[in-house]
């Protein structure tokens, strides 16, 4: 086998455990002989309608094993997966086919609207519709092994960052990348291969693919593919599936942890609930304790593929609060502007160095010298080491806040505010301030049918923040405006809670 990419991972797990379930979507499980047999049909299917090596193939879909299916056959071809997020605008989809140069998209069927208006604005030239037309394109294929050379530093996947600076940009994931960050996941998170994991999560998104699903059927368990998030939904598949494994972003957890089910649901199948995509409140981490549910919290960034550092059960609690310390197969370090290390308790830029970091954007080489520095990748966030060397994520560097020549990180404020009963969620941004030149401000979403009083708020953070750190006013909003990956658009926030 010339293959040495996630292109063969469906051949090798089928050689040692083909009638192992490796997905369950609705009612139809596919064991992973299934797998890689229709894996190589489609890669056949796709070659015989024109896509070769180093073609990018991009698919536009919600969670469905036919999103795997289309990038192990990409990865057989030696050609390039493009994962598209479903929650983009027309435009903004055209866009990444554009950037990428993608010359084939599969596609869902509820998409089948968006696409038909794309013609003319990309290069694409191959369409396959999920459902009929995909599987008989699969059916009618040869299912004879494909002799491929993929070497492990030959392009995977670009992988559109969310964006909220400017237009997202293509990270360039090699094999080698997402190999060694499944790795890393397998040493620091205990896989069994009896596991069965629900992937709400959307594939799209780096943690969803890179951190669950991959590590998950490269151990040889089994992913249970959810189209979309739904607490009360999760319930269900918990029980009816006896789910080990989940991962979340931290707002997912919160609407599972507040729902009614929540007190008496049967979860005493779960083994492994890991949480990324932003700083997990230390009140969420508290309510899962509750339950006994070691909650383990991570960092990373699509740049990393994306798993960076990692808080495992043995310190979850003693440590609660904290991103932890390196992956496995990651090395890390906070510095100052000079990239000199940085001492303890000082606040300096999270700098990642390792085999699972990307060697740069797609089509932007001065964008990828800009981000690397001495061979780091250079994150762009703030953070602390303590005595024991474990990371504390502290804002973005570009989010900080000076304020009477002190320096301000909103989500200290915003771990805080979000201990409050009624607020469900928060974001603080800095305000011009004629005596201090800039001011915290928080934005809050009150809980449902709660009357909340900006004053008691304030009066809340009392003793429990510096007074130069208390927000000076509270703006009550019903949502707060995200990227279709879920994250916080502080740059929005400003824009529209930010006038003096």
């Amino acid at each position: 086998m010339r293959n040495e990419g996630l292109g063969s991972w469906p051949a090798r797990r089928a050689r040692k455990t083909p009638h192992r379930t490796a997905l369950i979507h609705g009612e139809t499980a596919t064991d992973y002989g299934t797998l890689h047999a229709r894996t190589t049909r489609l890669a056949h299917a796709l070659r015989a309608r024109g896509v070769r090596r180093g073609d990018r193939i991009a698919y536009l879909g919600p969670n469905h094993p036919s999103y795997l299916e289309t990038l192990f056959a990409a990865g057989t071809l030696g050609a390039v997966f493009v994962p598209l997020n479903i929650r983009l605008a027309g435009p903004e989809i055209a866009y990444q086919l554009a950037d990428s140069g993608a010359r084939a998209l599969v596609y869902g069927p509820s998409y089948a609207g968006l696409v038909a208006g794309l013609p003319g604005s990309t290069d694409v030239r191959v369409y396959l519709e999920v459902g009929a037309e995909y599987e008989t394109a699969v059916a009618e294929a040869s299912g004879e092994p494909i002799d491929e050379p993929v070497g492990p530093d030959d392009t995977c996947i670009i992988m559109y960052t969310s964006g909220t600076t400017g237009r997202p940009k293509g990270a360039m994931l090699t094999h080698s990348n997402l190999t060694w960050n499944a790795v890393n996941v397998l040493v620091d998170t205990d896989l069994i291969a009896d596991e069965r994991a629900l992937v709400s999560a959307p594939l799209f998104h780096t943690a969803g693919l890179n951190m669950l699903t991959l590590p998950v059927l490269l151990k040889g368990g089994a992913c249970v593919l959810v189209e979309a998030f739904d607490p009360d939904a999760t319930f269900d598949l918990i029980e009816r599936h006896r789910i080990t494994f989940m991962f979340g972003v931290p707002t997912m957890f919160d609407q599972v942890a507040r729902h009614p089910r929540w007190p008496e649901a049967d979860l005493s199948s779960l083994r492994i609930l890991t949480c990324g995509g932003s700083p997990v409140p230390t009140p969420l981490i508290a309510k899962y304790q509750e339950r006994g549910l070691t909650f383990l919290q991570g960092y990373g960034m699509t740049e990393a593929s994306p798993g960076t550092l990692f808080l495992d059960a043995e310190h979850a609690v003693s440590k609660a609060g904290s991103a932890g310390v390196p992956h496995f197969f990651s090395d890390v370090r906070v510095v100052r502007p000079d990239l000199t290390p940085a001492d303890v308790g000082e606040t300096g830029e999270v700098v990642v160095r390792g085999p699972h970091v990307m060697p740069g954007y797609w089509g932007l080489p001065e964008e990828t010298a800009a981000s690397f520095a001495d061979g780091w990748f250079r994150s762009g966030d703030a953070a602390q080491v303590d005595e024991d060397g474990y990371v504390h994520i502290v804002d973005r560097i570009k989010d900080m806040i000076i304020s009477g020549g002190e320096n301000v990180y909103p989500a200290e404020i915003e771990d805080q505010l979000l201990a409050h009963p009624d607020i469900v969620e928060c974001a603080v941004i800095g305000v011009p301030d004629d005596k201090w030149g800039e001011v915290p401000r928080a934005v809050v979403v009150p809980r449902e049918g709660a009357a909340l009083d900006p004053d008691e708020v304030l009066a809340s953070l009392a003793g429990r923040l510096a007074k130069y750190k208390i927000p000076k006013s509270v703006v009550l909003a019903d949502e707060l405006p995200r990227t279709a990956s879920g994250k916080l658009l502080k740059s929005r926030v400003r824009t529209r809670y930010g006038n003096p």
